[in-house]
């Protein structure tokens, strides 16, 4: 049976589908997620409060889509700061710089070997299948 849900941020009902906001407010996400990436790839360089302005989106949702790793900012952006989580080193996406990803991983995998490379866009993806 589907489940049903308010949207937290217009209050519309929607069918959830692991998914928190409800289709409009999905696609206005969406819009602004396209302004912000097409306007940082052509100003590599912008400021937050620039990017802002200029999109009309957020700083707020500008740096959740950072957090979340949706956008990555250039090597060269130095106006735009996202700061690891665990040590406060700068980083360019998500939540974590590579090393406190890797050190995380490892603690919650219990394997010091396991390759880096699970680990994408500041989330953590796990594949282990469980054993029954």
């Amino acid at each position: 049976m589907p489940q049903l849900k308010n949207c937290p941020r217009c209050g519309k009902l929607f069918v959830y589908t692991n998914i928190m906001l409800c289709p409009d407010c999905q696609r206005e996400d969406e819009e602004d997620y396209n302004k912000v990436r097409d306007y940082l790839y052509e100003h590599p360089k912008a400021t937050i409060d620039r990017v802002s302005s200029e999109t009309g989106v957020s700083t707020k949702k500008i740096i959740r889509f950072l957090r979340e790793g949706r956008l990555m900012l250039s090597k060269d952006n130095v106006n735009i700061f996202l700061r690891c989580e665990r040590c406060d080193k700068p980083i360019r996406s998500g939540r974590y710089c590579e090393e406190c990803a890797k050190e995380l991983k490892d603690k919650l995998m219990g394997n010091k070997d396991m390759p880096l490379k699970e680990i994408k866009k500041g989330r953590m993806h796990l594949n282990i299948k469980r054993k029954k």
